[in-house]
């Protein structure tokens, strides 16, 4: 009995000495950075821009606040990132605190030479979640994106990581890829990797459009907006891709949710077809010693607008759109698909991988040069479009129009 008291004893000791949370960090000692730039300086160094929340400005939505920005931007150069990022203490007051990262944007000049080593530090700090998403700043410095004002949204780190949710679902030309994926994309030899693009279009004096002056105004002068592919080799960018390349790899790698496809009409017009949902199937095949793709593409959709005399009472007039749908979607599926093998050479769509779910020996032989063997790679691609409904009205008044 005294034995099992002793053991109590020294457990009750042990317990109360590992109680609290012996790593913990107070707000008022934190800097909330929301995102974050990577820019290669002309010396070769990484120039590292942070914007932090700015607590009392957020306070302010229940009262408090000076008016001040939202957000305060804070940069620095270092060998490394991780040494940027603490050198920004000799200006900020508190420490840079990562764990809310909603964005990550690269600038194009760095994501030319290689993203893989300033990735690093990202992917192993056991502080930082991998939930943000990364995008490419195209034509401007990831500085300077981060530098603009945003209306709707006080925080622009917010109005970037809602605006490619958005865009993503209803656009279909962008892809929000968050870091886990970049990086399994990158050292996948069956994949290789995409990032959306993101540009800031800035007019006038960048004093005043880079100010708090830029949100006051209705059509603002400073605008940030999302825009094409970025296509990788590995960790290097090497091109971009047009809308209707980007809409395909998105198609093909089953990201679609929906988008809007104009379709002709029979005796002149348009009308437009709205995709609610988009199902792809990816197989590979080996045919006569050769690597063949199957792609299999199931969309349902909606008329969303017409623009000709047609009569949507009769099912030949939704067979005969359901037809032109897939015909028109089918011919830029068919030319991106080639565009892609013919000017990047790099397999985006994962097809790579589909051979190795098929055949794991044959691509085992495969794999040592794919780029090639992607390069002359056939693609057969079936395409079938249904139309669920029409809308709330039926013909056009258009038809009523003399």
């Amino acid at each position: 009995m005294k034995r099992i008291i002793t053991i109590l004893t020294v457990l009750t000791l042990l317990l109360s000495l590992t109680t609290g949370c012996w790593n913990r960090r107070e707000l008022n000692e934190l800097a909330i950075t929301l995102a974050m730039g990577l820019d290669l300086t002309k010396d070769g160094k990484y120039l590292v821009t942070a914007q932090v929340v700015n607590p009392s400005e957020i306070a302010g939505d229940k009262g408090g606040g000076g008016g001040d920005s939202p957000v305060v931007i804070y940069q620095e150069k270092g060998e490394t990132v991780f040494e940027a990022i603490r050198k920004m203490t000799k200006e900020s007051p508190r420490k840079i605190y990562p764990s809310h990262l909603r964005m990550l944007i690269i600038g194009e000049s760095l994501a030319k030479k290689g993203i893989g080593k300033p990735l690093d530090l990202l992917s192993r700090d056991w502080e930082l979640r991998s939930d943000f998403y990364v995008a490419v700043s195209k034509g401007v410095r990831a500085e300077e994106v981060l530098k603009v004002p945003t209306s709707l949204e006080k925080t622009p780190a917010n109005k970037m990581f809602d605006n490619l949710e958005v865009s993503a679902e209803a656009w279909s030309a962008t892809s929000a890829v968050m870091l886990d994926e970049l990086i399994t994309d990158m050292v996948s030899p069956g994949k290789q990797p995409v990032l959306t693009g993101i540009t800031a279009d800035i007019k006038g004096d960048k004093r005043t459009t880079l100010s708090k002056q830029n949100v006051e105004l209705i059509d603002t002068p400073a605008k940030i907006y999302f825009n094409q592919l970025a296509v990788f080799k590995k960790d290097k960018l090497i091109g971009w891709l047009n809308e209707n390349q980007s809409k395909t790899y998105n198609i093909i790698t089953n990201k679609e949710v929906s988008t809007v496809v104009n379709i002709p009409c029979p005796d002149g017009g348009k009308a437009v077809y709205q995709v609610t949902k988009s199902d792809s199937k990816v197989k590979g095949k080996i045919r006569n010693g050769r690597p063949e793709i199957d792609i299999n593409i199931q969309v349902e959709g909606n008329v969303g607008e017409v623009e000709c005399k047609v009569d949507l009472s009769k099912q030949e007039t939704i067979d005969m759109l359901e037809k032109s749908y897939e015909k028109e979607k089918k011919e830029i599926l068919v030319k991106s698909v080639k565009q892609i093998q013919e000017k990047y050479k790099v397999d985006i769509f994962g097809f790579g991988d589909a051979i190795h779910r098929t055949d794991p020996k044959a691509w085992s032989k495969l794999k040592k040069d794919w780029d090639k063997n992607f390069e002359d790679l056939k693609v057969n691609i079936q395409l079938n479009g249904e139309i669920r409904r029409v809308g709330t009205i039926g013909n056009s008044f258009l038809n009523d129009i003399k």
